[in-house]
């Protein structure tokens, strides 16, 4: 029996992309909505670091791909980006150091970029234009159709456009043999295979799919929010506020009541509220073992530890008293072996023995983010999740960065140094209840993609779905904003039956 659209409450716990993104489609449809965030910030892994003396961290996400998708969820409530941040396309978008001396700079400009493939490896050009005309093929399906599947039914891909490019989509194709077959010279190919890494499998194991992924970053381009990510979030708060959103900050979730297949009610640290639906934006796993009984779980124990995650990191915010030469907004560290570092992630679950690291220096295109005449240097070095951090072994890989950044960029950062900050496997299961201290959620996987994930739906509570990096589209900021919109559709669906 339906709701009336006035009277239904629905709790959101979870305050991340994707929590944000479902209060406010929810809100927008008449429904009572309260947002319960543990942390005292919201935004999840976007939160911000503000410091004493200046400097502003975007804790987590630092690469603004596919606008258009951030442009959609604006434009669906009347508004555009524009209307509440200034984005900037970044040229070079990123850059690749394979040594001193060999860097490529990733040009904004598509016919530059061509001549740079060109001149590191004749007959590339066309086989890049050949590769991403394919690439644009799955972004177009990918994006425009597969993400937006709840992922309930076989019966979704019953579609005439999905149907006929099956093939073409390449989901039973090697990531890695598909790039192979386009380029040979090890630094294109990792060029091309980098992405991946973040999307939490070998390249040999994840579908060629995914080179959509290439489409996004190579041909739409690597943007920048003006004031970092932590405006999207500002932003999404206040479209949510205007339709009656009510956020509860330092607020963890302790129990949800289940009566005759339904939640009644949510118990956090300011009490115990009736509700008649629930969007869990929270972690999944831990949604599941801490606040369901056994009988009301999707999933058991042993499905999550057989569930292939993508990686976690060690990160370091870094303020420094001077600027530092020879770095972009984007710099990835390649200068070891690729292969090597992410056998070490997903087959040994080990700290690398070389590993890569990537430095966000935002500062270069924002001054808003550290005093005058100093820099804002975000430093990731992907790692296996579900390791021991301890600060000592931090420590020692913080040196080993720091002397391969040091050489590199000729700035002895560590004597200019005014904060320092790290944050790794343990802080993800601290701050997010994150399952195993995962960063980026789960693999993309072939056996982990579209309906194949874990469900956005609980199969025994009918008022209960899911949102987030562990369910359906999966990992990254854009497939988060539209995991919160695909819950919220599902809530509204069953509210309305």
């Amino acid at each position: 029996m339906s709701i009336k659209t006035k009277e239904a409450k629905v709790a959101v716990i979870g305050s991340g992309f994707a929590g944000i993104s479902s209060a406010a489609y929810l809100s927008k449809q008449g429904y009572q909505v309260d947002v319960y965030e543990k942390n005292a910030d919201l935004g999840g892994r976007a939160r911000q670091l503000h410091t004493d003396n200046g400097y502003l961290f975007d804790m987590g996400p630092s690469w603004y791909w596919m606008p258009e998708v951030f442009e959609k969820f604006f434009n669906d409530f009347g508004y555009t980006a524009a209307d509440f941040y200034e984005l900037q396309q970044l040229d070079p978008g990123f850059s690749v150091v394979f040594g001193h001396n060999d860097v490529l700079d990733i040009p904004a400009n598509f016919e530059e970029l061509c001549e740079l493939f060109e001149s590191i490896e004749a007959g590339t050009a066309d086989k890049l234009k050949s590769f991403l005309a394919e690439a644009a093929y799955k972004y177009n399906i990918g994006m425009g159709k597969l993400v937006y599947k709840p992922g309930l039914s076989l019966l979704e891909f019953a579609d005439a456009d999905l149907l006929k490019g099956l093939f073409k989509l390449q989901v039973f194709t090697s990531f890695s043999d598909h790039v192979k077959k386009h380029f040979k010279d090890p630094r294109l190919v990792a060029l091309m295979e980098f992405p991946v890494l973040f999307l939490g499998a070998m390249p040999e194991e994840t579908p060629a799919l995914y080179s959509l992924m290439n489409y996004a970053g190579l041909k739409l381009g690597t943007w920048y929010p003006k004031g970092g990510f932590g405006k999207v979030i500002q932003a999404m708060k206040s479209i949510a506020e205007k339709h009656g959103v009510k956020f509860h900050t330092n607020a963890p979730v302790t129990a949800l009541d289940v009566k005759a297949n339904q939640i009644v009610n949510l118990t956090s640290r300011n009490g115990t509220q009736d509700y008649d639906g629930i969007i869990a934006a929270a972690d999944y796993h831990h949604v599941e073992e801490k606040l369901l009984k056994p009988i009301h779980r999707n999933y058991s124990a042993q499905y999550w530890d057989n569930r292939v995650l993508a990686p976690s990191c060690l990160i370091f915010y870094l303020g420094v008293k001077r600027k530092v030469a020879r770095l972009n907004h984007h710099t990835l560290f390649f200068d070891e072996d690729l292969k090597q570092h992410s056998q070490e992630i997903y087959k040994q679950a080990s700290w690398p023995s070389k590993p890569l690291f990537y430095v966000c220096c935002p500062s270069i295109s924002d001054n808003s983010v550290a005093p005058d005449g100093h820099e804002n240097l975000f430093v990731l070095m992907p790692l296996a999740t579900n390791v021991k951090d301890p600060e000592a072994l931090r420590e020692e890989y913080f040196d080993l960065i720091m002397d391969r950044l040091e050489a590199y960029t000729g700035s002895p950062i560590r004597e200019h140094l005014d904060y320092k900050k790290s944050y790794c496997v343990s802080d993800f299961v601290a701050d997010y209840n994150s399952f195993k201290g995962n960063a980026y959620g789960l693999a993309n996987t072939l056996m982990q993609t579209a309906n194949l994930k874990p469900s956005l739906k609980n199969k025994k509570i009918d008022n209960l779905f899911y949102a987030g990096q562990l369910t359906v589209p999966g990992p990254g900021v854009p497939p988060s904003i539209i995991s919160g919109n695909l819950a919220a559709q599902q809530l509204i669906k069953h509210l309305n039956k």
